[in-house]
Parts: C-alpha cells; sequence; structure tokens
C-alpha cells in the first residue's frame, strides 16, 4: 500500500507533496467505509418494521412494501444524477446533504398517523438521500483516487453497507422488541448524522487537492474542471449506454441481483421466518450474520475480479445464488438449526459479491463514463428490489406464505447467471505501428 516516489506535477499545478508510507487513498477510502456504514443504518430497518407497523397502524404488509418499494427504487434512479452531482459540487458537498436528508426523512416517521406519510417520509425522503449514498458513491471514490487494486478497493466499499447491517441489525430488533419502532428510527436519524462531520473534514473529492497522484498512478493527474449540466450529462451517457448490448445485460443482472438480496432477503427475511415461528431478534441477528460474510465475501470478490474473468465470477455467483434459494423455503422453523445457518453463511459470502465485476465490466465497456453507467445499472437494482419488495408483500396477503416468491427468484438468478455469460468482450484498443517494437 506504500508508495514512496514522488510524482512530478505539471507546470502551474499545485506541487505534489512526497507520498507517505501510506498513501493518502487509503484514508479516503476508509472515510468513505465509515460513511457508508452510517447511512446502511436506515437499510438495516425496514425489515423489523413491517409486523410492528402492521399491528399498531392495520396497514397490509402490500401498503408497507409499497413504502419500502420507494425506498429501493429512489435509492437507485437518485444513483446516476447523484454521481454527475459530484463531479460538479464534489463529493463532500453532495455526501454530507445526502446524510442530512436521511437524518430528517428518518426522524420525522415518528410523528407519521397515515400511510402516505410513511411513502413521504421512508419512500421518498430517505430514498432520494440514500440514493446519494449509493454505490456510485464508491464508484467515483474508487475511480478518482485508485488507478491499482481497485476489484479490491471496490470490494471494500461494497462491503461497508453489509459492516451497518452488521452494527445495526441487533441494535435496531433489540430496540423494537424492547421499545418498540420509533426509538429506533430515532437511532437511525441520530447514526445518519453523527456521520456529516467526518464528510466534512476528512473526505476530499480528488487527489489533486491535497497534491498527490492517485494511487499507483506514475504520473500526477490534475483535478478536473467541475462539469456543468449534470443532469444532462447523466440523461446523455445513458441515451448513448442503451444502445449497447452490455447495457441491458449488466442491467438485468444487476435487477435479479437486486430482487434476490434488497427486495427478498433483506425485506421478508425477518416477517418469513416470524411467520415459522422464530422470534424477531433470532431472525434480525441471522440477518446480521449475512453480513458478517457479506463483508468477507465482498473483498474476496473483488481480489478474484483483479485476477479472473468478470463474466465466468458473475455467472458462478448467480448459479450458487438462485440454487440456494430453491432450499430455503425447507428450511426456515421456529429455532435456528445447522441448515440455516449454512445457507446464512452462504447467502453472505454471495450477498453482494456481484459489484466487484460489475463495475469491472462498466469500467471495461464504458471508460470515462463508467461510473454514470453504473449509477443506472445500479438503478436497475433498486427497480428489482422495489419489484419484489412490494410484490413479496403482496404475496404474503394472496397466498399466505413466502414460498412462491423464493422460487421464483431461485429462477431469476438462474436466468441471470446465462445472461453474464453472453456479455461480450470489449475489443482491445489497436496499438499504432510506431509504438511496436522494432
Amino acid at each position: 500500500m506504500s508508495q514512496i516516489s514522488e510524482v512530478p506535477a505539471p507546470a502551474g499545478a499545485r506541487s505534489p507533496k512526497k507520498a507517505a508510507r501510506i498513501h493518502r487513498a487509503w484514508f479516503v477510502a476508509a472515510v468513505t467505509f465509515v460513511t457508508i456504514i452510517g447511512a446502511a443504518a436506515f437499510r438495516s430497518l425496514p425489515s423489523l418494521l413491517i409486523d410492528p407497523l402492521h399491528q399498531e397502524f392495520g396497514w397490509s404488509r402490500g401498503t408497507i412494501g409499497a413504502a419500502v418499494s420507494i425506498n429501493l427504487a429512489l435509492y437507485g434512479l437518485t444513483a446516476p444524477f447523484a454521481a454527475a452531482l459530484m463531479d460538479r459540487y464534489g463529493i463532500r458537498r453532495v455526501v454530507a446533504v445526502a446524510l442530512t436528508v436521511i437524518a430528517v426523512g428518518s426522524g420525522l416517521t415518528v410523528w407519521m398517523t397515515a400511510a402516505w406519510q410513511l411513502l413521504l417520509c421512508w419512500g421518498l425522503l430517505v430514498g432520494l438521500g440514500s440514493g446519494s449514498m449509493a454505490l456510485a458513491f464508491a464508484a467515483t471514490v474508487t475511480n478518482r483516487w485508485f488507478t491499482e487494486r481497485r476489484g479490491l478497493v471496490s470490494g471494500i466499499l461494497t462491503a461497508a453497507s453489509a459492516s451497518g447491517q452488521l452494527i445495526f441489525l441487533p441494535l435496531l430488533s433489540w430496540i423494537v422488541t424492547r421499545y418498540e419502532w420509533r426509538p429506533a428510527a430515532v437511532t437511525v436519524a441520530l447514526a445518519a448524522l453523527a456521520v456529516v462531520p467526518f464528510v466534512w473534514l476528512l473526505l476530499r473529492d480528488h487527489p489533486a487537492d491535497i497534491g498527490v497522484a492517485p494511487y499507483g498512478a506514475k504520473e500526477f493527474v490534475e483535478k478536473p474542471p467541475p462539469v456543468t449540466g449534470a443532469a444532462r450529462r447523466t440523461v446523455t451517457v445513458l441515451l448513448k449506454a442503451v444502445r449497447t448490448g452490455p447495457f441491458w445485460l449488466l442491467a438485468g443482472t444487476f435487477a435479479i441481483c437486486g430482487a434476490s438480496t434488497n427486495g427478498l432477503i433483506q425485506t421478508h427475511f425477518v416477517p418469513a421466518a416470524h411467520d415459522h415461528g422464530m422470534p424477531i431478534t433470532a431472525a434480525a441477528s441471522l440477518l446480521a450474520v449475512i453480513g458478517v460474510f457479506d463483508v468477507v465475501g465482498t473483498i474476496a470478490s473483488g481480489w478474484f475480479t483483479d485476477r479472473f474473468e468478470p463474466r465466468r465470477l458473475l455467472a458462478v455467483y448467480y448459479a450458487l445464488r438462485g440454487v440456494s434459494l430453491l432450499f430455503l423455503p425447507l428450511l426456515l422453523a421456529p429455532s435456528v438449526h445447522p441448515p440455516m445457518i449454512f445457507f446464512i453463511v452462504f447467502y453472505g459470502l454471495d450477498w453482494v459479491a456481484t459489484v466487484p465485476p460489475t463495475l469491472a465490466l462498466c469500467r471495461e465497456q464504458y471508460g470515462e463514463d463508467s461510473a454514470i453507467v453504473f449509477g443506472w445499472v445500479l438503478a436497475s437494482h433498486q427497480v428489482g428490489a422495489a419489484l419484489v419488495a412490494f410484490l413479496g408483500g403482496v404475496a404474503r396477503d394472496t397466498f399466505g406464505s413466502y414460498d412462491v416468491v423464493w422460487y421464483a427468484s431461485g429462477a431469476l438468478c438462474a436466468a441471470a447467471a446465462l445472461m453474464a455469460l453472453v456479455i461480450r468482450r470489449r475489443p482491445a484498443a489497436p496499438v499504432p505501428m510506431g509504438a511496436l517494437p522494432a
């Protein structure tokens, strides 16, 4: 992780400082990791609220699922615009505002008395705020601060969301069980606010701001001027990307990824386990264990992505996930037993292991626009999650169980594995004749 040599800056640029033994990029990645952990607090709460809100207000699970659905959809649809806003206004400003919006939306829920207020606070406000804290944030930091170890760094930053789940799920489930749901919502708001000072004081937008080259770069990189027309650029990049086949395959596979993780397991696992007699705290603890192995699996996937073909990695990840979902209805029981623990460990390792290879494919296919393209691919991830979050609640209201949802999601994962294999490789740029060795 060390870089000893000093990289000369171009004339007129800020003089670079001699790099420390640990490159500053790793400190920026650490601040980003902590920031995503703070924002991840809200992601731990929706599955814990379904039964309490149903019991207190009499709202159907479909109605509550609709609020989660709006939240998840906005989380994805906001991401590509947030990536462009970071290019215009800087990472620090956008992230600080996003965390504040999350805190306001979560805090206001304690006074709600009608379902539309749940849709407004948890759906609209928290969805918009969290969209700016999506994986496009991690992609922007990775692209600006690193030219080497990008797969590893993207895996680490992706794992931050799981780390937040690991930290907050047991705490929030205990609060909901002992003090009901309102103190849990306040805890989420305070957690988001607590991260804002760290972002403002420690996060930097670009290596040139402190006079160093990106990690692994052999030359100093000047900070690009602010990009105007953020919304226009975001839409323009989308219009270019939709004309290419790889975009639709990446978006389709990632939609299925979101459907089978955030939309399915994160939203409906706790109430589904509770349907089988498992206590809420026990089910939430299992989700937290998923978070533990998610960290391991995502970092390992980043390491694999630096060394193996990302298309094949995606195919393996989706195929194994689909098989595991087909067995889940047989594993749900009033108590935790070894086969369920095996499922939780396995699903945790596979949870967002898909992110590093998907990021790598976006960089391979779309170059300078890859962060914004990945934002749109992430939007498809969240649209898939939103559909299953809503339809899962409707299925539970209609059929009295979640079994049909588990089986349908398993079949979708098998389709995603096939889609990953047919993503074409981008041909290497031709080498000019004058550059060839004699």
